[in-house]
């Protein structure tokens, strides 16, 4: 189950990020999740889309430089604990993460934790033996976090 973010380097100044996200509304394209980071003058963007291949093909046309990596959304028990378990089975393994962004999608239930690895088809085969849960891009853009809380 292979998921996928786009990774846009950035400068560190305002207003960089607003084309990006100007083109993919105007294409139609749904931004699921986000991390921004920065360090120094430079920095990245990291998108989850509803379409992929749909948001590296426009901001390309667009001049915009942007890799598409593949990631591991791996669910965890939204308790104390779940995601160290997750960060001691990789320890224990000699897996370095890259990056890694997480999220609630039922408060006291699930998180999803994403995860940019080297070898992310060795770490899903490490994961699936571990009794971890990954789920599909498809699936990750599906999630509707905290719909079950009551406001």
């Amino acid at each position: 189950m292979k998921a996928y973010q786009l990774t846009i380097p950035v400068e560190n100044k305002p207003g960089v990020i607003a084309p990006v996200t100007s083109i993919l509304a105007r294409e139609k394209i749904n931004i699921r999740a986000t991390t921004i980071s920065s360090f120094g003058n430079q920095g990245f963007l990291n998108l989850i889309v509803d379409d992929t291949d749909a948001a590296v093909t426009a901001l390309h046309k667009a001049g915009i430089a942007v890799e598409l990596k593949e990631v591991i959304a791996v669910l965890i028990p939204d308790s104390p604990g779940g995601f160290d378990r997750l960060v001691q089975c990789l320890a224990q393994h000699g897996i370095n993460i890259e990056n890694a962004y997480g999220f609630v999608i039922e408060s006291r239930k699930h998180a999803v934790i994403v995860l940019d690895v080297k070898q992310p088809d060795t770490v899903r085969e490490l994961l699936a033996k571990e009794k971890f849960e990954t789920i599909s891009g498809a699936a990750l853009a599906a999630i509707e976090p905290f719909h079950y809380m009551q406001y």
